[in-house]
């Protein structure tokens, strides 16, 4: 499932239909992987703030490989449920994700990546996500920090009829109207948690065919 976004539009000077508090000063990347920091919009009393968080729940000790969850596809599973709360909800901003292709595409005999937005012009949308805090060492490889981090997933659900062609097991839960951005941040869990289902086939396209 998607372990790469964009966000090439700058968010402040973009979300025009849900106000913002900036928390931090730190940049955000263009591309997002996991245990990058990126920006993420939670609800702080009346208020939607924005923080830098990593990308990536704790392994899922099931699974047994170490790998940070970075896709939600069970929420009601005992991993998430503590973070489903209006406490624990969050809006994850993106411009476009990326599926691997389920057959090999190349020459080389390799899968290959393609790109989904709303439209070539990479308009703003939102990932319904979920955060928590964490202590402990995480970030890339390269440069691991030990200490109190702030953590984010999002949601997935199954495949709409322009990503399943490419990638049939999943896809991202995808909010792109005030009302839905409204109603994760602040509707009782049950009712939020009706969000979780494909975008309509006519509002998503594959805006670039591998690299971005």
């Amino acid at each position: 499932m998607c372990n790469e976004y964009e966000l090439v539009t700058d968010l402040f000077g973009h979300v025009t239909f849900i106000p913002l508090r900036g928390r931090s000063n730190k940049p955000y990347k263009r591309h997002v992987h996991p245990d990058y920091q990126a920006a993420v919009v939670r609800r702080e009393g009346s208020e939607n703030v924005v923080d830098v968080m990593r990308w990536g729940f704790p392994p899922d000790p099931r699974r047994g490989d170490g790998r940070v969850q970075t896709n939600i596809r069970q929420p009601n599973y005992a991993l998430w449920a503590p973070y489903t709360g209006i406490e624990n909800r969050a809006l994850v901003p993106a411009s476009a994700f990326c599926e691997w292709t389920d057959v090999v595409v190349t020459e080389s005999g390799k899968r290959e990546k393609r790109w989904f937005g709303l439209s070539e012009e990479r308009p703003l949308f939102f990932f319904a996500g979920l955060w928590r805090d964490w202590t402990g060492t995480r970030g890339p490889k390269k440069a691991p920090e030990e200490g109190d981090h702030l953590i984010f997933s999002f949601l997935t659900t199954k495949a709409n009829s322009v990503v399943a062609p490419i990638h049939s097991k999943a896809m991202p839960v995808i909010l792109t109207t005030p009302e839905e951005c409204e109603a994760w941040l602040t509707l009782p869990t049950k009712e939020a948690l009706k969000l979780q289902r494909p975008l309509a086939g006519d509002l998503l396209k594959i805006v670039a065919p591998s690299a971005v």
